[in-house]
């Protein structure tokens, strides 16, 4: 019983290691590298949602460019 209480323990604070670790990388790489946005609408049309259809399309933001000015013409840019 009492090394299933610390087995019980050990894994609670290994939990709670890798989620102090884990959150504040995925926010970073969300704010500074990428992430994931969904494009619903007309407004892009025909490129996105082509066809007229109702679906939301999924698109990966690629913040990394934009931040080194690596935009060219054709790209689609998505503002906020």
């Amino acid at each position: 019983m009492a090394q299933a209480g610390g087995l019980r323990k050990r894994y609670i604070k290994a939990f709670f290691k890798g989620f102090f670790v884990a959150v504040p990388v995925t926010v970073t790489f969300l704010d500074r590298v990428a992430c994931i946005a969904r494009v619903e609408g007309a407004s892009m049309q025909p490129s996105l949602n082509p066809g007229g259809r109702q679906a939301s399309d999924v698109v990966l933001l690629n913040h990394w460019s934009i931040r080194n000015y690596d935009v060219q013409r054709g790209d689609i840019v998505s503002l906020v």
